[in-house]
């Protein structure tokens, strides 16, 4: 099968990607818009950048019925700020209940049970259940199209990460620990520690 994607609709294209890049890790961005309402939703188009400068980014797509622009790419527009939250199994239906499409004047946060911690160098907070939290400004947004189906990328520079003590050794992350879960297609996704195993990285000699 051979297919060209300008020829399909924007929904089609969307289910080629999401069926074909899996799994992917999810951001869990909390926000806060200019009057001081605080926003948090999931975006699973998201993966790090750069160690030195620690940069990260996240793409969220655009309304797929008129096109505008979802609250979290609004505030961090206004405000220049954000966090990214881990999603370990244990908060995902938190997470899952927080991608409804709620009204901008919704706190996500008491909606679904999740605890604000004040973050150190951001005015957004971090969810305290989420066992590490990435404090970002925002360095730059590109954007593709304004139409349903198009999106932004939205790329952070990490100033300040919280880490799970119990998770946390040697200057390393317990993976298993951290128990993260990744996005599939649909409504599917997966323990990204459940079935691991090793590919050893060979060394060529010169």
């Amino acid at each position: 099968m051979d297919v060209q994607p300008g020829s399909l609709h924007w929904k089609d294209a969307y289910k080629l990607m999401i069926g074909s890049i899996l799994p992917r890790p999810i951001a869990f961005v909390s926000t806060i818009d200019a009057k001081g309402v605080t926003n948090l939703a999931p975006f699973s188009f998201f993966t790090a950048i750069s160690a030195e400068p620690m940069m990260v980014c996240f793409s969220p797509m655009r309304n797929g019925e008129n096109g505008s622009k979802k609250d979290t790419l609004v505030n961090i527009e206004q405000t220049k700020e954000f966090v990214i939250n881990i999603v370990s199994e244990e908060i995902g239906e938190q997470m899952n209940h927080c991608a409804t499409n709620w009204a901008p004047d919704i706190d996500e946060f008491t909606e679904v049970g999740l605890t604000k911690m004040e973050s150190v160098t951001v005015k957004p907070p971090r969810v305290k259940e989420s066992k590490v939290q990435l404090e970002c400004v925002l360095h730059e947004v590109l954007h593709f199209g304004d139409h349903p189906g198009a999106g932004s990328l939205v790329v952070g520079k990490v100033m300040h990460i919280h880490i799970d003590d119990l998770i946390y050794y040697d200057g390393k992350i317990d993976s298993k620990g951290l128990n993260p879960i990744g996005r599939l297609a649909g409504q599917m996704y997966t323990k990204a520690m459940a079935d691991t195993f090793e590919i050893k990285r060979k060394k060529v000699e010169r």
